[in-house]
């Protein structure tokens, strides 16, 4: 008697087991809240980060990964643009007025006439004594042109050039000059001053670096 009731209630005890084990999988499967007094397993993330202090933020940013790769990035790109594409210039001398006044900062665009090449009126620098010397100058004559000077008045091909940059100029006589396939007569706007003391003339298309930026 004793033995039956043992197994009945062992029988009943191992079917509630099993009931709470199915009816919490049961309840996830179909959507259900779960079970009030149950708890779910946890997962332990570890020690949370701290967040950056400001001082670090405004020094290397919130990641200084990519932080370190702008940098590098920022650094060749100025590497590019003034080391091989625009070179820094200062005025020196009164030969460019009044277009271009003395101390005035301006740059030369080196690329300028890979795409184009050197026009009538382009405003460049000319290498003239190594890579330190370099003269800012106006191009008034084009390869195979013929240029003369005549009563301050720059004639090419017999045709007087309309100069509308120059401010009473001196009146220059110089014979007339016939410019080769590789070469640009230049010669700076201000004209007030004696033709002696005026660097200008022919030169060749590698002597021209670029036209100047603005």
């Amino acid at each position: 008697m004793l033995r039956g009731q043992r197994h009945r209630i062992s029988r009943e005890h191992h079917r509630r087991n099993a009931l709470k084990t199915a009816l919490p999988i049961a309840s996830d499967a179909l959507g259900f809240a779960p079970i009030r007094g149950m708890t779910e397993p946890t997962i332990d993330e570890g020690p949370s980060r701290r967040a950056p202090a400001w001082w670090q933020i405004i020094l290397v940013g919130r990641n200084p990964r990519f932080t370190g790769v702008r940098v590098g990035v920022t650094v060749l790109l100025a590497w590019l643009v003034f080391g091989e594409i625009l070179r820094p210039i200062r005025v020196a001398g009164p030969s460019m007025e009044p277009t271009y006044r003395f101390g005035q900062v301006n740059f030369i665009n080196r690329w300028s006439f890979k795409f184009r090449p050197p026009s009538r009126g382009d405003v460049v620098g000319v290498r003239m004594a190594g890579e330190s010397v370099i003269y800012l100058k106006r191009i008034v004559a084009l390869p195979g042109e013929r240029i003369r000077f005549r009563r301050g008045k720059i004639h090419i091909n017999d045709e007087p050039l309309d100069e509308p940059y120059l401010r009473n100029p001196a009146p220059w006589n110089e014979a007339e000059m016939q410019l080769g396939p590789d070469e640009f007569f230049i010669v700076g706007d201000n004209r007030t001053m004696s033709a002696r003391d005026h660097t200008h003339g022919a030169f060749r298309r590698s002597d021209l670096i670029g036209r100047v930026l603005f």
